[in-house]
């Protein structure tokens, strides 16, 4: 064995003076939990919600399609290429039938507004027995929660009455949703995020609830929390300072843009002001497990059949735009959106599924090839392929006849699991 400068007690003591460096990476920078991420998020009126609601949706988008024409046309229309328009069609219409919405937000918030508190109490009571039946009866999307009124002072109490009586609600059920998601809207100080974080350890202990349990979004809609009055990015640190509990960040398009001063008519997903604000927030979760959401446009493809077409198209653009901007999910604001939210959602994956199953196949099995990948880049293939899976845009069969690999191995380096876990599942 070749003689080594370092001895052993100087390698211990620089383990020792990394050591908190290492349990603040293991503890602040995670990883992916393998949580699913959906597609999208739909916002609705609170008082609006019925069991049928997703299926409603479903029914109408599918409606909508068809009188532009069909599915097939849909994604000719836009620029996807026709011979890949038959398979995209049918998967897409499967999943308008069969999980129109994957994540659903009863809004009391905006799209609710003020109500009075004997109103707004009557309608959290309702919103909450119908939630707990259409999760009983397989009717709910797989995700579903609130987002209830933000912590600034004249709304605090409201909202957090709000959430107690969501919660303690469904809680008279059972055990809650598996799916359930809790936004908290318009943070603005860490403070506030810290103060949520309370909350839902008094929640968790009032309602003997795991400690944990409740994990809530952050809906970024205001500059404060990108750049703080000390020149320091607030969003990254509100991240680390709620013990685990954010589960996503999502921006908020219009709240946001009106607080820079942007006229109506430019406030957009893809201005440059959201562009900025959204890398930020995608610098700052990025290795901590939390997920993120690009916003809405409120350009709805509804009326004449010209206004629908342009917005369709614009819709499909911003999907695909924060697709390969590595943002995968996004908010939906009316069921005719869901057509062009599915159909660019799934050209994104099925135009990329080739390569990437190719080169994730070449990687796995040792094969020759003109890349050379490595296994940061492996990972993000597999996750990919993960992704695409998860919402239906690829199917199992598929997947394993094209990379070789069965789906258990797929996930696995999808998530950065062990090499020994990798090669157990590949037998």
């Amino acid at each position: 064995m070749a003689p080594r400068s370092l001895s052993e007690d100087a390698l211990a003591s620089i383990d020792d003076r990394l050591a908190p460096t290492d349990a603040m990476l293991g503890h602040s920078y995670p990883g992916d939990d393998g949580r699913r991420q959906p597609v999208h998020t739909v916002y609705l009126p609170a008082d609006r919600f019925a069991t049928h609601t997703a299926a409603h949706w479903g029914a109408i988008a599918l409606s909508a399609a068809e009188a532009g024409g069909g599915l097939e046309r849909l994604i000719t229309d836009i620029g996807i290429p026709s011979a890949a328009s038959d398979t995209l069609a049918d998967l897409v219409r499967t999943k308008l039938t069969a999980e129109p919405i994957e994540d659903l937000r009863l809004d009391f918030e905006d799209g609710y507004g003020v109500r009075g508190d004997e109103t707004e109490d009557a309608d959290v009571a309702r919103a909450a027995d119908t939630v707990a039946r259409a999760v009983a009866d397989g009717t709910a999307p797989p995700f579903i929660g609130i987002r209830f009124k933000c912590m600034e002072a004249p709304t605090r109490r409201r909202g957090l009455r709000t959430l107690d009586l969501f919660l303690t609600g469904l809680r008279d059920h059972g055990e809650l949703p598996e799916g359930l998601t809790l936004t908290l809207p318009k943070v603005t100080t860490v403070s506030q995020v810290e103060a949520m974080a309370e909350v839902c350890e008094s929640l968790e202990s009032a309602l003997d609830l795991s400690p944990g349990r409740l994990r809530f979004e952050v809906q970024i809609e205001t500059p404060q929390v990108i750049l703080g009055r000390d020149g320091t990015a607030p969003v990254a640190r509100l991240l680390h300072a709620a013990a685990g509990r954010i589960s996503a960040l999502h921006y908020g398009t219009y709240d946001y843009s009106a607080a820079l001063g942007i006229a109506a008519a430019h406030q957009a997903m893809d201005h440059p002001a959201a562009d900025h604000a959204k890398s930020v927030m995608q610098v700052a979760v990025a290795g901590t497990g939390v997920h993120l959401s690009d916003g809405s446009t409120n350009i709805l493809p509804v009326g004449a059949a010209e206004h629908v077409s342009a917005a369709w198209h614009l819709h499909a653009r911003l999907v695909r735009r924060h697709l390969e901007r590595g943002i995968y999910q996004g908010w939906d604001l009316h069921p005719a959106q869901l057509p062009t939210r599915y159909v660019a959602t799934y050209s994104f994956y099925r135009e990329g599924f080739a390569a990437a199953s190719a080169r994730l196949r070449n990687y796995v099995h040792h094969n020759a090839s003109g890349i050379l990948d490595e296994p940061a880049t492996a990972r993000a293939l597999a996750l990919f392929i993960h992704r695409g899976l998860a919402c239906g845009a690829l199917t199992a069969d598929e997947v394993e006849a094209s990379t070789h690999v069965p789906i258990a191995t797929v996930r696995d380096l999808a998530l950065g699991r062990s090499q020994q876990t990798q090669e157990e599942n590949n037998g």
